[in-house]
């Protein structure tokens, strides 16, 4: 008996982000998007289904068209498939739900007005999924989703049920889902061709209608090892030819998400959990958790546990990174409040696009991809929210609100103007979280903290942890092996613009850079009481310790014009004589610093950390601290930080 060909969909999804060099971009088009698209076109390997964020579609409209023009080409000729998601790339569900369907509006737009489709299918970004989406989704025009296999089996789902089209809905809405295969992830490239081939034989003479990739396109050249292995070693050639060799003999057919769901029957109703794929779950925990899943699925793997029963022990879900990084949580909220205050503000274009291009998700979160250890990432998204805010405060006088900003449960001080954006957490010691100038695009707060994550370790032979196959390793199979000399500093308590110490006189320089030490005192986990003075020129916000009578005032200055005053008043008798009042100043770029009365020395550092990427370990400076140190005997001090555009005059 005949059987039909098994129906293949090969998607492709290609993304930069907001914010990062023009020179990343460049790379990727002359070495990814443009020799890989241009292989398929002269192979006519097609359907495929393609999706290319609103962030490289913006970069490629401003300085190198030919990618743009050959997809043109291929979707007037019937050959491409172009997918939605929000245009900005953003988390759908990490977003207001109105943000959710106007970024994927966004998307259709630029669709229609740049290649004159109507997409209905939608890349799901980082197959990050949340039972609620479906509702907006659908309220967005989505017919249907490509999701991970994974979120299917964690809801008791077996691989062999997963070949087809299932539907979904929420609150009466409905979509369509697709689930994409882990196996063919895996295979493609970093396996021999035949090995797909063979796994897509098996699919076949079991019977399936369908079978599923879709992933980076960025792997076909621009991971570790996969241009030379891809292009020079004739993966990408061989491919070609064995998957038409299975198309010309009747095994196999190209097809594209939207004729999948018009043409195969629906598998049935599903209800997804909230999921995203299996490495993301992992990144998410906490490192203590993280170490124990690892430990946990490695014991199931040696006792021969099939990949289905393993999905059911899990990490945690993405917004866990919100909590793991109070750095990206503040980053997130902010966006939150302020897409808010654009709406009931008319919501006008410039500010919500520039909200809308803070929602990308890359600096939000780590793992082994993840931008939240680039500082230019996180910078590109305070300077978008700057923008924002900057265009919603023009008319308004210099003033603040208590506002639980960051979803702790616990009120900030949010104080703000035409001119600047600052955040004050009375629970954290009257920490400043936030000091962002308009005028600058920076927010002056934004240095992540030196932590501890479950990749530092310092033992262990990175040979031993890679999968042994004739191809070339993917990031995941890498990621176990990458292993330190030494382990790096960690921080006492989250970074914030200042943090008060009182230090012990034994603590030198490179101790205290090492955090190597061990305060007398310190006020950064202290809840002070507030009193708030105003004017039209300033805010003075005058903090008082609970419980403490050793640290007597703390009092912030605000001024329109960019500079923060800081008095300290403080019991010496409280202390040794020898000890010395430090408080630590860490910015995303040097700023001025003066101390009166003069501090004894100043000490300066960049914030470095060590994180794994795509490339392995890296080094990285996050920002600057500074700290001043008094002797304990003088009581009080003040201090001024002048942020300054020129940074050459900062340092000075």
């Amino acid at each position: 008996m005949n059987r039909p060909p098994l129906q293949f969909i090969f998607g492709l999804h290609v993304h930069q982000p907001v914010g990062n060099f023009d020179h990343v971009f460049a790379d990727h088009v002359e070495d990814v998007y443009l020799p890989f698209l241009s292989a398929l076109a002269e192979r006519e390997f097609f359907p495929v289904s393609l999706h290319v964020s609103g962030p490289l579609l913006d970069w490629l409209e401003a300085h190198d068209a030919r990618y743009l023009d050959l997809i043109g080409r291929l979707v007037t000729d019937g050959k491409l498939e172009l997918l939605l998601s929000g245009y900005y790339e953003p988390i759908l569900a990490a977003l207001p739900r109105p943000d959710r369907v106007e970024q994927i509006q966004w998307m259709r737009d630029a669709l229609a007005r740049r290649f004159g489709v109507d997409a209905r299918t939608l890349w799901l970004t980082e197959r990050v999924w949340e039972p609620d989406l479906a509702a907006d989704l659908a309220d967005a025009g989505v017919g249907c989703a490509l999701v991970d296999d994974r979120h299917f089996l964690v809801s008791g789902f077996a691989p062999h049920d997963l070949h087809g089209p299932y539907r979904t809905e929420h609150d009466g809405k409905a979509v369509s889902l697709l689930a994409i295969d882990e196996q063919l992830r895996y295979l493609i490239p970093f396996h021999p061709p035949e090995e797909t081939a063979s796994y897509l034989r098996t699919l076949g003479t079991r019977g399936h209608r369908l079978a599923i990739v879709a992933d980076d396109g960025e792997k076909f050249g621009g991971w570790p090892g996969t241009k030379e292995w891809v292009y020079d070693r004739g993966w990408l050639a061989s491919f070609l030819d064995t998957l038409d060799g299975m198309v010309a003999g009747g095994e196999l057919e190209l097809t594209t998400p939207e004729r999948a769901v018009r043409e195969i029957p629906s598998l049935g109703l599903a209800y997804l959990p909230t999921a995203s794929y299996r490495e993301m779950e992992a990144w998410a925990l906490h490192p203590e958790a993280n170490r124990r899943l690892e430990q946990l699925d490695a014991l199931l793997v040696h006792e021969h546990v099939q990949r289905t029963d393993r999905a059911l022990l899990r990490g945690a879900h993405w917004r866990n990174f919100l909590v793991k990084y109070p750095e990206a949580n503040r980053m997130h909220k902010k966006m939150v409040h302020l897409s808010d205050l654009c709406r009931r503000r008319g919501n006008p274009d410039a500010a919500r696009r520039a909200i809308g291009r803070a929602q990308c998700n890359d600096a939000y979160w780590h793992g082994v991809f993840g931008g939240l250890y680039l500082p230019h990432l996180r910078a590109a998204i305070w300077s978008q929210l700057a923008a924002a805010e900057h265009l919603l405060r023009a008319d308004e006088p210099l003033t603040y609100e208590r506002v639980d900003i960051d979803g702790d449960g616990l009120d900030e001080l949010w104080i703000h103007s035409p001119h600047f954006s600052a955040i004050v957490s009375p629970a954290r010691g009257g920490a400043v979280e936030e000091y962002s100038i308009f005028a600058h695009g920076t927010n002056y707060a934004d240095v992540l903290t030196r932590r501890r994550e479950a990749y530092h370790q310092i033992h262990g032979d990175p040979a031993d942890h890679e999968d042994a196959h004739d191809g070339t390793p993917s990031i995941h199979e890498l990621e176990p092996g990458l292993r330190l000399g030494a382990l790096p500093p960690v921080d006492h308590h989250v970074r914030s613009l200042l943090d008060e110490r009182v230090l012990d006189a034994d603590v030198d320089e490179p101790r205290y850079h090492a955090a190597e030490y061990r305060p007398i005192a310190t006020w950064a986990t202290a809840p002070v009481d507030l009193e708030i003075v105003t004017d039209d020129a300033a805010i003075v916000v005058r903090m008082h310790p609970h419980g403490s009578d050793r640290l007597n005032m703390k009092e912030l200055t605000f001024r329109a014009d960019g500079t923060l005053a800081v008095r300290y008043r403080w019991a010496p008798e409280a202390f040794t004589t020898a000890a010395w009042f430090a408080p630590e100043i860490s910015t995303a770029t040097e700023v001025r610093l003066r101390g009166d009365p003069e501090p004894t020395a100043l000490w300066r550092a960049p914030i470095a950390t060590v994180a794994k990427s795509e490339r392995g370990l890296e080094e990285t400076t996050q920002g600057h601290s500074a700290t001043p140190v008094w002797p304990i005997a003088l009581g009080e001090a003040v201090l001024t930080i002048a942020v300054v555009e020129d940074r050459a005059a900062a340092a000075s």
